[in-house]
């Protein structure tokens, strides 16, 4: 067991097993990341380039509400696609003040704005998270699909989100947001810094 600890909070001890840690929090693996990063970008990219060619997607809307008026129908047999009354008065809610004339545009290019942001590796963790909770949405909605596997994946990259991004812009833009590496030099020149 690896034990990491935070001097300067005061907090006690905080263990995980050593390879938790070489996993998420190491470049070692970060290759890893690449691979699932691009895979799962890719996915988001193609979602989003058969929406986005369709007006019904982008301009009107009408493509979303026919999705939505489908999934909020309850058959006279069967079992309805939303098994939460609280997500399906939701859409009904969305339907009544015509939401779907600027959710669906938003829906068809944060699809595309998500695989980017995957693929290059750019604020990796927070496009991991755009994409599961996206993926819970259509979960919820009764679309199982690819969804399931979509979103385990998003979580895995939400737990590396550290590294994940590692060979990718995220390379520098983390720490130039201050979080989460160091270089060896400047944690010798700042010995406080060293042992965070």
């Amino acid at each position: 067991m690896a034990r990491f600890s935070y001097p300067r909070t005061g907090e006690p001890p905080v263990s995980a097993p050593r390879w938790v840690h070489s996993l998420f929090e190491t470049v070692n693996f970060s290759w890893v990341w690449v691979i699932l990063r691009i895979y799962l970008g890719y996915q988001w990219i193609q979602a989003s380039l058969h929406k986005i060619s369709d007006p019904g997607w982008t301009q009107t809307g009408a493509s979303l509400k026919g999705f939505w008026t489908g999934i909020v129908a309850i058959p006279e047999k069967g079992k309805p696609p939303i098994n939460y009354d609280w997500y399906r008065a939701f859409i009904k809610f969305m339907l009544a003040h015509n939401s779907y004339t600027w959710f669906g545009p938003l829906v068809a290019y944060g699809e595309l704005a998500i695989g980017i942001a995957l693929i290059v590796g750019v604020l990796t963790g927070f496009a991991a998270f755009g994409g599961a909770f996206m993926n819970m949405n259509f979960m919820l909605a009764g679309s199982a699909s690819s969804n399931p596997v979509l979103f385990v994946l998003a979580v895995m990259l939400i737990l590396s989100w550290k590294v994940a991004g590692y060979w990718g812009v995220d390379r520098w833009l983390l720490p130039l947001l201050g979080t989460p590496w160091r270089s060896e030099l400047r944690q010798q020149a700042d010995p406080l810094r060293a042992g965070s």
